[in-house]
Protein backbone atom coordinates (compact mmCIF):
# COMPACT_ATOMS: atom_id res chain seq x y z
CA UNK A 1 0.00 0.00 0.00
CA UNK A 2 3.05 2.12 1.11
CA UNK A 3 4.45 1.78 -2.05
CA UNK A 4 1.30 2.31 -4.15
CA UNK A 5 0.78 5.17 -2.51
CA UNK A 6 4.40 6.60 -3.49
CA UNK A 7 3.55 5.75 -7.25
CA UNK A 8 0.81 7.55 -7.01
CA UNK A 9 2.56 10.92 -5.53
CA UNK A 10 5.52 10.43 -8.04
CA UNK A 11 2.19 10.35 -11.01
CA UNK A 12 1.10 13.43 -9.42
CA UNK A 13 4.84 15.81 -11.02
CA UNK A 14 4.80 13.54 -14.24
CA UNK A 15 6.28 9.95 -12.90
CA UNK A 16 9.87 11.24 -11.71
CA UNK A 17 11.81 9.64 -9.39
CA UNK A 18 15.03 10.59 -8.05
CA UNK A 19 18.48 8.61 -7.68
CA UNK A 20 21.58 9.80 -5.76
CA UNK A 21 25.13 9.14 -5.54
CA UNK A 22 26.36 9.81 -2.07
CA UNK A 23 27.36 8.84 1.50
CA UNK A 24 24.27 7.90 2.79
CA UNK A 25 24.33 9.15 6.37
CA UNK A 26 25.27 12.95 5.00
CA UNK A 27 23.46 15.82 5.81
CA UNK A 28 23.87 16.35 2.16
CA UNK A 29 22.10 13.58 0.89
CA UNK A 30 19.45 14.24 3.91
CA UNK A 31 18.72 17.73 2.48
CA UNK A 32 18.38 16.80 -0.54
CA UNK A 33 15.77 13.67 0.05
CA UNK A 34 14.05 16.03 2.38
CA UNK A 35 13.30 18.57 -0.90
CA UNK A 36 12.78 15.60 -3.43
CA UNK A 37 9.84 14.78 -0.60
CA UNK A 38 8.90 18.33 0.07
CA UNK A 39 8.06 18.28 -3.87
CA UNK A 40 5.33 15.42 -3.36
CA UNK A 41 7.87 12.56 -4.94
CA UNK A 42 8.97 9.63 -3.09
CA UNK A 43 12.41 10.26 -1.65
CA UNK A 44 15.12 9.60 -4.02
CA UNK A 45 16.52 5.91 -4.33
CA UNK A 46 20.50 6.38 -1.85
CA UNK A 47 23.31 4.73 -4.14
CA UNK A 48 26.51 4.50 -1.91
CA UNK A 49 29.68 5.92 -3.00
CA UNK A 50 31.36 2.88 -0.94
CA UNK A 51 29.49 0.82 -3.51
CA UNK A 52 30.25 2.69 -6.70
CA UNK A 53 33.93 2.25 -6.06
CA UNK A 54 34.05 -0.65 -5.16
CA UNK A 55 31.97 -1.84 -7.93
CA UNK A 56 33.32 0.15 -10.68
CA UNK A 57 30.01 1.98 -11.08
CA UNK A 58 26.45 1.43 -11.09
CA UNK A 59 22.96 1.44 -13.08
CA UNK A 60 20.06 3.53 -13.20
CA UNK A 61 16.27 2.61 -14.44
CA UNK A 62 15.65 5.04 -17.57
CA UNK A 63 13.26 7.23 -15.80
CA UNK A 64 15.34 8.07 -12.74
CA UNK A 65 16.99 11.29 -12.42
CA UNK A 66 20.62 11.13 -11.13
CA UNK A 67 22.31 13.66 -8.90
CA UNK A 68 25.54 13.31 -7.49
CA UNK A 69 26.58 14.39 -4.18
CA UNK A 70 30.14 14.83 -2.56
CA UNK A 71 31.96 11.72 -1.85
CA UNK A 72 33.53 14.19 1.52
CA UNK A 73 33.25 13.31 5.25
CA UNK A 74 33.40 9.62 5.20
CA UNK A 75 36.40 7.77 5.92
CA UNK A 76 35.97 4.60 4.35
CA UNK A 77 35.20 6.54 0.61
CA UNK A 78 38.31 8.70 1.64
CA UNK A 79 40.46 5.46 1.60
CA UNK A 80 38.94 4.10 -1.50
CA UNK A 81 39.47 7.22 -3.11
CA UNK A 82 42.78 8.37 -2.09
CA UNK A 83 44.03 5.50 -0.71
CA UNK A 84 44.95 6.76 2.75
CA UNK A 85 44.32 5.22 6.29
CA UNK A 86 44.59 8.88 8.16
CA UNK A 87 41.25 11.13 6.43
CA UNK A 88 43.35 14.19 7.82
CA UNK A 89 46.53 13.48 5.37
CA UNK A 90 46.51 16.02 2.39
CA UNK A 91 48.35 13.52 0.41
CA UNK A 92 46.64 11.67 -2.55
CA UNK A 93 44.46 13.94 -4.57
CA UNK A 94 45.93 12.84 -7.97
CA UNK A 95 45.25 9.28 -7.20
CA UNK A 96 41.38 10.64 -6.10
CA UNK A 97 41.10 12.13 -9.09
CA UNK A 98 41.64 9.11 -11.41
CA UNK A 99 39.73 7.00 -8.91
CA UNK A 100 36.68 9.22 -9.16
CA UNK A 101 36.58 9.85 -12.76
CA UNK A 102 36.62 6.58 -13.24
CA UNK A 103 34.08 5.62 -11.40
CA UNK A 104 31.93 8.45 -12.75
CA UNK A 105 32.49 7.00 -16.52
CA UNK A 106 31.15 3.90 -14.77
CA UNK A 107 27.77 5.12 -13.77
CA UNK A 108 24.78 3.77 -16.69
CA UNK A 109 21.44 4.79 -17.50
CA UNK A 110 19.45 7.23 -16.16
CA UNK A 111 19.33 10.91 -17.24
CA UNK A 112 22.38 12.61 -15.39
CA UNK A 113 22.09 16.04 -13.32
CA UNK A 114 26.09 16.50 -13.46
CA UNK A 115 27.50 15.56 -16.69
CA UNK A 116 31.20 13.13 -16.43
CA UNK A 117 32.81 15.52 -19.10
CA UNK A 118 31.83 18.83 -17.03
CA UNK A 119 33.28 17.42 -13.63
CA UNK A 120 36.36 16.14 -14.72
CA UNK A 121 37.50 19.21 -15.66
CA UNK A 122 35.46 20.95 -12.43
CA UNK A 123 38.04 18.62 -10.06
CA UNK A 124 40.82 19.64 -12.19
CA UNK A 125 41.99 23.30 -11.27
CA UNK A 126 44.61 23.82 -14.55
CA UNK A 127 41.71 23.13 -17.15
CA UNK A 128 39.00 24.86 -15.45
CA UNK A 129 40.89 27.39 -15.21
CA UNK A 130 41.79 27.41 -18.86
CA UNK A 131 38.07 26.73 -19.97
CA UNK A 132 36.81 29.62 -18.01
CA UNK A 133 39.46 31.90 -19.72
CA UNK A 134 38.73 30.80 -22.53
CA UNK A 135 35.27 31.70 -22.47
CA UNK A 136 36.38 35.46 -21.26
CA UNK A 137 35.16 34.94 -17.72
CA UNK A 138 37.27 37.36 -16.02
CA UNK A 139 40.22 34.85 -13.65
CA UNK A 140 43.13 35.63 -11.86
CA UNK A 141 46.68 35.36 -14.17
CA UNK A 142 47.83 31.50 -14.44
CA UNK A 143 51.13 30.61 -15.51
CA UNK A 144 49.78 26.81 -15.29
CA UNK A 145 46.57 26.83 -16.58
CA UNK A 146 46.04 24.98 -19.62
CA UNK A 147 47.00 21.52 -21.45
CA UNK A 148 50.32 23.16 -22.64
CA UNK A 149 51.20 24.84 -19.33
CA UNK A 150 54.61 23.68 -17.97
CA UNK A 151 54.39 21.44 -15.13
CA UNK A 152 54.95 22.38 -11.27
CA UNK A 153 57.30 19.78 -10.02
CA UNK A 154 58.48 21.34 -6.74
CA UNK A 155 59.55 24.59 -4.82
CA UNK A 156 62.07 25.47 -7.01
CA UNK A 157 59.72 25.76 -10.05
CA UNK A 158 57.15 27.99 -8.18
CA UNK A 159 60.43 30.34 -7.75
CA UNK A 160 61.10 30.48 -11.15
CA UNK A 161 57.52 30.89 -11.92
CA UNK A 162 56.82 33.50 -9.63
CA UNK A 163 60.06 36.00 -11.01
CA UNK A 164 59.25 35.00 -14.50
CA UNK A 165 55.63 36.67 -14.08
CA UNK A 166 56.19 39.15 -12.02
CA UNK A 167 53.82 37.21 -9.28
CA UNK A 168 55.58 38.31 -5.78
CA UNK A 169 52.01 36.97 -4.24
CA UNK A 170 50.34 34.22 -5.56
CA UNK A 171 48.39 31.35 -4.27
CA UNK A 172 49.33 27.72 -4.45
CA UNK A 173 46.63 25.10 -5.08
CA UNK A 174 46.33 21.61 -5.34
CA UNK A 175 44.99 20.60 -8.85
CA UNK A 176 42.73 18.35 -7.43
CA UNK A 177 42.47 19.77 -4.14
CA UNK A 178 38.59 21.21 -2.12
CA UNK A 179 38.02 22.95 1.19
CA UNK A 180 41.15 24.60 1.11
CA UNK A 181 43.14 21.22 1.42
CA UNK A 182 46.79 22.12 0.23
CA UNK A 183 45.93 25.59 -0.54
CA UNK A 184 48.70 28.01 0.63
CA UNK A 185 49.03 31.59 -0.10
CA UNK A 186 52.28 32.98 -0.36
CA UNK A 187 53.99 36.67 -0.52
CA UNK A 188 57.84 37.60 -0.83
CA UNK A 189 59.33 40.81 -0.12
CA UNK A 190 62.36 42.18 0.37
CA UNK A 191 65.47 40.55 1.65
CA UNK A 192 64.32 36.76 0.56
CA UNK A 193 61.59 36.97 3.00
CA UNK A 194 58.85 35.24 1.95
CA UNK A 195 55.68 33.71 4.30
CA UNK A 196 52.97 31.67 3.63
CA UNK A 197 49.63 31.38 4.78
CA UNK A 198 47.79 27.65 5.21
CA UNK A 199 45.26 25.09 6.56
CA UNK A 200 48.44 22.49 5.94
CA UNK A 201 50.56 21.04 9.10
CA UNK A 202 53.65 20.03 8.47
CA UNK A 203 54.57 17.27 10.91
CA UNK A 204 58.24 16.37 11.58
CA UNK A 205 58.44 13.62 10.12
CA UNK A 206 57.80 15.34 6.82
CA UNK A 207 53.77 14.31 6.47
CA UNK A 208 51.42 17.17 5.85
CA UNK A 209 47.92 17.22 7.52
CA UNK A 210 45.24 19.13 7.08
CA UNK A 211 44.13 21.61 9.93
CA UNK A 212 41.32 23.58 11.08
CA UNK A 213 43.30 26.25 12.34
CA UNK A 214 46.00 28.28 9.66
CA UNK A 215 49.28 28.21 9.89
CA UNK A 216 51.94 31.31 9.13
CA UNK A 217 55.49 30.10 7.90
CA UNK A 218 57.94 31.93 7.44
CA UNK A 219 60.83 29.42 7.27
CA UNK A 220 61.50 28.90 3.22
CA UNK A 221 62.86 25.66 4.52
CA UNK A 222 59.91 24.71 5.42
CA UNK A 223 57.29 25.68 2.72
CA UNK A 224 59.93 24.16 0.17
CA UNK A 225 59.25 20.46 2.01
CA UNK A 226 55.37 21.34 2.11
CA UNK A 227 55.18 22.28 -1.76
CA UNK A 228 57.80 19.89 -2.73
CA UNK A 229 55.19 17.09 -1.25
CA UNK A 230 52.46 18.45 -3.01
CA UNK A 231 53.97 18.93 -6.31
CA UNK A 232 53.81 14.88 -7.26
CA UNK A 233 49.69 15.19 -7.08
CA UNK A 234 49.76 18.20 -9.27
CA UNK A 235 49.86 22.30 -8.51
CA UNK A 236 48.13 24.99 -9.80
CA UNK A 237 49.38 28.57 -9.16
CA UNK A 238 47.25 31.86 -9.32
CA UNK A 239 47.79 35.81 -9.18
CA UNK A 240 46.68 37.05 -5.61
CA UNK A 241 44.44 39.74 -6.02
CA UNK A 242 43.87 42.05 -3.78
CA UNK A 243 39.92 41.37 -2.52
CA UNK A 244 37.63 43.57 -1.16
CA UNK A 245 37.01 43.61 2.76
CA UNK A 246 33.83 43.77 5.02
CA UNK A 247 34.69 45.33 8.43
CA UNK A 248 37.78 44.80 8.43
CA UNK A 249 37.95 41.43 6.93
CA UNK A 250 38.26 39.76 3.71
CA UNK A 251 35.22 38.86 1.97
CA UNK A 252 34.11 37.10 -1.13
CA UNK A 253 31.61 35.94 -2.12
CA UNK A 254 29.73 31.64 -2.74
CA UNK A 255 27.39 31.89 -5.33
CA UNK A 256 24.72 28.91 -6.25
CA UNK A 257 24.15 28.85 -10.08
CA UNK A 258 21.08 26.88 -10.80
CA UNK A 259 20.19 25.87 -14.29
CA UNK A 260 22.25 29.11 -15.58
CA UNK A 261 20.77 31.43 -12.53
CA UNK A 262 22.24 32.85 -9.55
CA UNK A 263 19.75 31.62 -7.07
CA UNK A 264 21.61 31.93 -4.07
CA UNK A 265 24.48 33.86 -2.74
CA UNK A 266 26.31 34.19 0.82
CA UNK A 267 29.54 36.48 1.60
CA UNK A 268 32.21 34.53 3.63
CA UNK A 269 34.76 37.13 5.44
CA UNK A 270 38.33 35.72 7.07
CA UNK A 271 41.24 37.09 8.57
CA UNK A 272 43.23 35.39 6.98
CA UNK A 273 43.40 34.51 2.88
CA UNK A 274 41.26 31.95 3.31
CA UNK A 275 37.56 32.79 4.40
CA UNK A 276 36.17 28.87 4.34
CA UNK A 277 33.74 29.09 7.10
CA UNK A 278 35.75 25.60 8.71
CA UNK A 279 38.94 27.32 9.12
CA UNK A 280 37.15 30.08 10.76
CA UNK A 281 35.45 32.80 8.18
CA UNK A 282 32.09 33.91 8.82
CA UNK A 283 29.51 34.45 7.22
CA UNK A 284 29.24 38.38 6.48
CA UNK A 285 26.87 40.55 5.27
CA UNK A 286 25.29 40.58 1.65
CA UNK A 287 22.84 43.56 1.72
CA UNK A 288 25.98 45.23 2.81
CA UNK A 289 28.31 43.76 -0.06
CA UNK A 290 25.36 44.46 -2.88
CA UNK A 291 25.20 48.36 -1.39
CA UNK A 292 29.09 48.58 -1.68
CA UNK A 293 29.53 47.07 -5.13
CA UNK A 294 26.34 49.83 -6.25
CA UNK A 295 28.14 52.67 -4.48
CA UNK A 296 30.92 51.62 -6.68
CA UNK A 297 29.15 52.70 -9.83
CA UNK A 298 29.05 48.91 -10.64
CA UNK A 299 25.59 46.81 -11.09
CA UNK A 300 24.60 43.90 -8.60
CA UNK A 301 22.75 41.95 -11.75
CA UNK A 302 26.65 42.21 -13.53
CA UNK A 303 28.53 40.68 -10.54
CA UNK A 304 25.63 37.78 -10.51
CA UNK A 305 26.18 37.87 -14.00
CA UNK A 306 30.05 37.03 -13.98
CA UNK A 307 29.03 33.71 -11.60
CA UNK A 308 26.46 32.91 -14.41
CA UNK A 309 28.86 33.15 -17.52
CA UNK A 310 31.33 30.89 -15.39
CA UNK A 311 28.54 28.50 -14.95
CA UNK A 312 27.49 28.55 -18.49
CA UNK A 313 30.86 26.77 -19.53
CA UNK A 314 29.01 23.57 -17.60
CA UNK A 315 25.58 23.71 -19.28
CA UNK A 316 25.45 19.71 -18.87
CA UNK A 317 25.48 20.01 -14.80
CA UNK A 318 22.33 21.73 -13.17
CA UNK A 319 24.32 23.22 -10.39
CA UNK A 320 27.63 24.72 -9.25
CA UNK A 321 28.76 26.80 -6.82
CA UNK A 322 31.09 29.70 -7.82
CA UNK A 323 33.58 31.15 -5.49
CA UNK A 324 33.71 34.83 -6.57
CA UNK A 325 36.59 37.51 -5.27
CA UNK A 326 35.70 40.98 -5.53
CA UNK A 327 38.02 43.22 -6.33
CA UNK A 328 39.53 46.07 -3.38
CA UNK A 329 36.20 49.00 -4.06
CA UNK A 330 34.01 46.32 -4.75
CA UNK A 331 33.88 47.25 -8.63
CA UNK A 332 35.02 44.68 -10.28
CA UNK A 333 35.35 40.67 -9.19
CA UNK A 334 36.80 37.61 -10.68
CA UNK A 335 35.93 33.75 -10.02
CA UNK A 336 38.56 32.23 -7.96
CA UNK A 337 36.65 28.64 -8.57
CA UNK A 338 34.00 26.65 -9.77
CA UNK A 339 32.82 23.83 -7.55
CA UNK A 340 31.10 20.90 -8.53
CA UNK A 341 29.45 20.28 -4.90
CA UNK A 342 29.13 23.95 -4.16
CA UNK A 343 25.39 24.10 -2.85
CA UNK A 344 25.97 23.62 1.10
CA UNK A 345 24.12 26.24 2.78
CA UNK A 346 21.85 25.02 4.90
CA UNK A 347 18.71 27.48 5.65
CA UNK A 348 19.25 29.85 2.90
CA UNK A 349 17.00 30.64 0.60
CA UNK A 350 17.16 32.17 -2.78
CA UNK A 351 17.66 36.00 -3.77
CA UNK A 352 15.22 38.36 -4.50
CA UNK A 353 14.25 37.87 -8.34
CA UNK A 354 16.03 34.52 -8.86
CA UNK A 355 12.98 32.49 -9.25
CA UNK A 356 14.00 30.95 -5.76
CA UNK A 357 12.56 32.86 -3.35
CA UNK A 358 12.11 31.07 -0.10
CA UNK A 359 13.43 28.12 -1.23
CA UNK A 360 16.92 26.46 -0.62
CA UNK A 361 19.82 25.21 -2.72
CA UNK A 362 18.51 21.77 -2.65
CA UNK A 363 14.53 22.65 -3.53
CA UNK A 364 15.49 24.64 -6.29
CA UNK A 365 17.69 22.29 -8.04
CA UNK A 366 14.68 20.03 -7.68
CA UNK A 367 12.34 22.58 -9.36
CA UNK A 368 14.78 23.34 -11.78
CA UNK A 369 15.40 19.23 -12.80
CA UNK A 370 11.84 18.99 -13.02
CA UNK A 371 11.23 22.07 -15.14
CA UNK A 372 14.50 20.81 -17.55
CA UNK A 373 13.43 17.20 -17.44
CA UNK A 374 9.88 16.53 -17.24
CA UNK A 375 8.20 13.27 -17.68
CA UNK A 376 5.10 13.17 -19.63
CA UNK A 377 1.70 11.72 -18.25
CA UNK A 378 0.53 8.94 -18.88
CA UNK A 379 -1.78 8.38 -21.99
CA UNK A 380 -4.54 7.53 -19.70
CA UNK A 381 -4.34 10.05 -16.87
CA UNK A 382 -4.13 13.57 -16.54
CA UNK A 383 -1.52 15.76 -14.52
CA UNK A 384 -2.59 17.23 -11.35
CA UNK A 385 0.33 19.47 -10.45
CA UNK A 386 2.62 21.61 -11.95
CA UNK A 387 6.12 21.66 -10.34
CA UNK A 388 7.41 24.89 -9.07
CA UNK A 389 9.39 26.11 -11.95
CA UNK A 390 12.11 28.96 -11.49
CA UNK A 391 11.58 32.39 -13.48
Amino acid sequence: MAAHHEDLRAREVGGVRFAVVGNPENRRVTLFARAVRAAGLPAPRVVAWADVLRAGGAGFDAGELVRLDSPGENTEVDRLLRGAEDPTRVEGSARWYATLTSALRGLRGGTRLDHPDDLAVLFDKRRCHAVLAGAGVPVPYSPTSGAHAPAVRGWDDVRALMREHRMPRLFVKLAHGSSASGVLAVETAGGGRVRATTSVELAPDGRLFNSLRIHRYTDERRIAAIVDTLAPDGLHLERWLPKASQRGRAADLRVVVVAGKATHAVVRTGSSPLTNLHLGGRRGDLDAARAAVEASGARWADVLGVCEQAAACFPRTLCVGVDLLPATGWRRAAVGEVNAFGDLLPGLTGLPGSGAEGLDTYATQVAAALTRHPSPPHPHENRTGTPHALA
